[in-house]
């Protein structure tokens, strides 16, 4: 069931607030996103997802965020209607729930976040760069994670950022918690999230490869 709302209004609905957001040097050029985060029972994780995405929305970037839940009984879907959300609801797998929400995505380019995860206050003119290069030269055919970034309370974060860097430079590795940017073209192409897949979304990942996948320089944390 795909229940459609107006994305993301203003924060106040559920105590959110914007006096500090200033926009960014955003290109009028860009292409709007559709944002996609699935959920099941993720009340607590959704919250900051959806503030980091407040910016987002009122620069105009971010058309609608899509909330794909397998059934959550916590108050998940709460979490999403107050803040504007589109909200499907379903029961199946959860390459199923993504390809749907992608299919009904209204925006040329999709952005795959999971709940609970925060990008740096830069990620959007930097997504915004992205989208707009690629654009330009043609080159849709390409895709962009976010920088894994570590939590300062985490023992020697900066060693593990380093070490996922090198990872990804040696075996293009990326992880479904730096989220994906990608051009819903080059998703329908390569058959979007497969079912069948154990890892539905580091399935996507492994199938995109290291050559499609650009890492940006704003972190991705969880």
């Amino acid at each position: 069931m795909l229940q459609r709302r107006p994305c993301l209004p203003p924060p106040g609905r559920i105590g959110w607030g914007i006096r500090d957001w200033a926009p960014g040097r955003i290109h009028k050029s860009t292409s709007m996103l559709s944002v996609i985060i699935p959920t099941f029972n993720s009340e607590r994780m959704l919250v900051p997802t959806l503030a980091m995405l407040i910016s987002g929305a009122m620069s105009g970037v971010v058309r609608e965020v899509t909330v794909a839940d397998g059934g959550s009984t916590d108050a998940t879907l709460q979490v999403a209607d107050a803040a504007g959300c589109e909200v499907a609801v379903s029961s199946a797998p959860l390459g199923t729930r993504l390809n749907a929400a992608a299919a009904a995505a209204r925006s040329p380019w999709l952005m795959f976040l999971r709940a609970g995860t925060v990008l740096d206050a830069t990620w959007l003119e930097e997504a915004a760069r992205f989208i707009d290069e690629a654009e330009s030269v043609g080159a849709w055919r390409s895709a962009a994670v976010f920088r894994k970034s570590i939590p300062v309370r985490s023992a020697y974060p900066v060693i593990f950022e380093a070490l996922a860097l090198l990872k990804f430079a040696l075996f293009g590795r990326a992880h479904p918690d730096q989220g994906l940017l990608i051009d819903a073209r080059l998703y329908n192409e390569i058959g979007g999230h497969r079912d069948t897949a154990a890892d539905p979304e580091a399935d996507l990942l492994a199938r995109l490869g290291r050559r499609r996948i650009l890492m940006l320089r704003s972190g991705a944390r969880r």
